[in-house]
């Protein structure tokens, strides 16, 4: 990839794995057929040497050889996908694994980043922010576990850059809707990061997502019920 490429998001497709009756329209409409939309709008908009960012909860398979046909699904759409792990992806379990059952042109983060058309991706699935959940100590140590794995993908990224520009995608929101400082958000900072794509929240809570520029970073939630399940334009 020589030149710039095109740069596209979007995240919690859920699709249903190796249960057809795990579709999302089970809990509302509005999910009727939404990876026909989703495919439509993609296959309009995206070419061969663009980038789809997919910030994670990509399948409800609770195992990798169930989650190989939804693999392939997106697969087989135009252009590079760059994933990372949702709090609803169990299928994803050894990375080595996961990147052995990828289709070309689909790249798994974890701990790492990957350069295409000379922008530099990262990320990792996040976590809720202690003290935002029932379990304190919890959360606690896994929200720290994830900014470490940040920290790390950065740290690959920024390395990697050709021309200095590094993307990154989280499955949770970096910082509260009302886009409050956090150990994520200043991480992203640190490291120069220019756009940042998330998901996790559906429905009503799409409304009180923090989207929009925070000190140099444009955030952008791209859950497909709260876009319409339409790609949202990153670069």
């Amino acid at each position: 990839m020589c030149d710039t490429p095109r740069v596209f998001a979007i995240s919690d497709l859920h699709l249903e794995g190796a249960d057809p009756g795990k579709t999302m329209d089970l809990f509302s409409p509005r999910w009727q057929g939404h990876f026909l939309r989703i495919r439509e709008d993609w296959e309009r908009r995206v070419g061969e040497g663009d980038v789809v960012l997919i910030p994670g909860d990509i399948s409800w398979a609770m195992r990798l050889e169930d989650a190989v046909p939804d693999l392939h699904r997106i697969g087989a759409l135009p252009g590079h996908k760059v994933l990372v792990k949702g709090n609803h992806d169990y299928w994803w379990s050894s990375i080595t694994k996961v990147r052995e059952a990828l289709p070309k042109g689909m790249y798994a983060l974890q701990n790492d980043a990957v350069v295409l058309g000379g922008i530099a991706f990262c990320g990792t699935r996040g976590w809720p922010a202690p003290g935002s959940g029932e379990d304190g100590e919890r959360d606690e140590k896994l929200y720290r576990r994830e900014l470490m794995r940040l920290e790390m993908s950065l740290g690959h990224a920024r390395a990697l850059s050709e021309d200095g520009r590094v993307i990154a995608i989280c499955h949770y929101p970096p910082c509260t809707g009302r886009g409050e400082d956090t150990p994520v958000t200043a991480m992203l900072e640190k490291y120069g990061v220019s756009d940042v794509a998330f998901g996790h929240l559906h429905g009503t809570a799409c409304c009180g997502a923090f989207t929009g520029v925070k000190n140099g970073v444009k955030y952008r939630l791209t859950s497909c019920d709260c876009v319409d399940f339409s790609l949202v334009s990153i670069l």
